[in-house]
């Protein structure tokens, strides 16, 4: 069986930053990169899966020499800078690591990103496809779903807690919703399953498995080895797209001393003046 788990590059910023000169984005001399963190999340819940695989057993069952051999796949789309994220993945357990370019995908909005997600899981064909609920830099949270419809797949959000034994064709998820409910799903396989924080308790990379993941190959794929044209890429295969980026204004404010009727004459000349009503 294999699980495909998408992981992405996000980038924060220091305190100091400035954009590009079309103003539609920072400019990446700015950028500080990293795995995004709900990605990591997905990625130990696959090597989870795949360990207890390898043991013979999941933590909802009893052992089984039957259980079949589980492969972790991950995959960025990005530039080359990409494959450190894809080295990281490896070094916390993914077998393999994909990564799909071209600078046609340069101003690919979510869906763009998804419908791409979507041809490589078709070249994969996993059991289950993980990405995180949203990314850190951007929030959509609407990747992984949007990767479901392309994918015309059976899906879930915002899973909190995933019973899954390998080879099965079901699994058993729990998903957080609003109010502080739960609710429990089951779903039949392939899915596509966004993962939550606080599901499992990311590994950290040890020294060897970090020199072990450097020696390892990425393969790299154009839109063309996935089927896909310029026209399913970049703004031309996108929703949306960036007008323009900026900082906000700052608020201000001002502290009312005084007793209460001193304040509320106060507040009363404050709102007037907003107005721009004479005092």
């Amino acid at each position: 069986m294999k699980i495909m788990v998408a992981v992405k590059q996000v980038v924060a910023l220091d305190e100091d930053f400035e954009f590009r000169a079309d103003g539609r984005d920072v400019d990446p001399d700015f950028f500080i990169r990293d795995l995004n963190e709900w990605d990591d999340f997905s990625l130990e819940e696959a090597v989870k899966i795949k360990e207890a695989a390898a043991n013979g057993a999941t933590a909802a069952t009893a052992p089984s020499a039957a259980a079949p051999a589980a492969e972790v796949v991950a995959v960025s789309i990005g530039p080359e800078e990409a494959d450190d994220v894809l080295r990281k993945a490896l070094a916390k357990g993914a077998d393999r690591a994909v990564r799909v370019w071209d600078e046609a995908i340069e101003g690919s909005d979510p869906i763009a990103i998804a419908r791409i997600l979507a041809a490589v899981a078709k070249r994969e064909s996993p059991d289950l496809l993980f990405a995180g609920v949203q990314s850190s830099d951007q929030s959509f949270a609407s990747t992984g779903i949007a990767t479901a419809a392309f994918l015309d797949w059976p899906h879930a959000a915002v899973v909190a807690k995933l019973d899954y034994a390998p080879g099965t064709a079901r699994a058993v998820l729990r998903r957080e919703l609003e109010g502080g409910l739960l609710h429990e799903v089951d779903i039949q396989c392939p899915a596509v399953l966004t993962i939550q924080l606080g599901i499992n308790t990311p590994r950290y990379a040890s020294l060897r498995s970090i020199k072990q993941a450097a020696a390892k190959p990425i393969e790299l794929l154009s839109p063309a080895d996935l089927g896909l044209t310029s026209s399913d890429l970049g703004e031309a295969g996108s929703a949306s797209r960036v007008r323009r980026m900026s900082v906000p204004d700052k608020g201000r404010a001002q502290l009312i001393e005084g007793d209460v009727a001193a304040q509320a004459d106060q507040l009363a000349a404050l709102i007037r003046e907003f107005k721009g009503e004479s005092v």
